[in-house]
């Protein structure tokens, strides 16, 4: 599929403040996908992750990269593809209001109704996450 692409709230299921991705920024269909997440203080998470050292949690990290990885496989928004395993998670450096987190996903295995990928999630072409997740998509 080539650019422009469509926005991420027309196909993942999720709403502010859950929707974690903010563009498609590349899609080889099936393939891979890379994604924008601008970062920044108004998230709500930063108010109490840290006070005074705001942080993005690593779990939301995992979550963006899930919602990357589902953007691949949804076609429709009557489908929602579930989290089923997260392995090998590294967290590399801390993620920080102003970042921009690029998050690149590679399918690697698929067995509808189940798919792997594997993802990284970068800021200024730094590796700060990565990790290998299954999803399972509603039939």
């Amino acid at each position: 599929m080539t650019g422009p692409y469509p926005h991420p709230k027309t196909i993942l299921p999720h709403a502010y403040p859950f929707l974690l991705i903010d563009r498609i920024l590349d899609l080889d269909e099936g393939e891979r996908i890379v994604c924008l997440k601008n970062v920044t203080i108004n998230e709500e998470f930063f108010q109490g992750h840290f006070k005074d050292n705001p942080v993005m949690p690593g779990s939301l990290i995992i979550e963006a990269m899930a919602q990357t990885s589902g953007l691949m496989i949804m076609k429709e928004k009557s489908k929602i593809a579930y989290l089923g395993k997260i392995k090998d998670a590294k967290f590399r450096k801390m993620v920080v209001p102003g970042d921009q987190l690029i998050i690149t996903s590679s399918l690697v295995d698929k067995f509808p109704p189940w798919y792997a990928f594997e993802v990284v999630a970068s800021v200024a072409n730094e590796i700060v996450s990565e990790a290998e997740i299954t999803l399972s998509l509603s039939l």
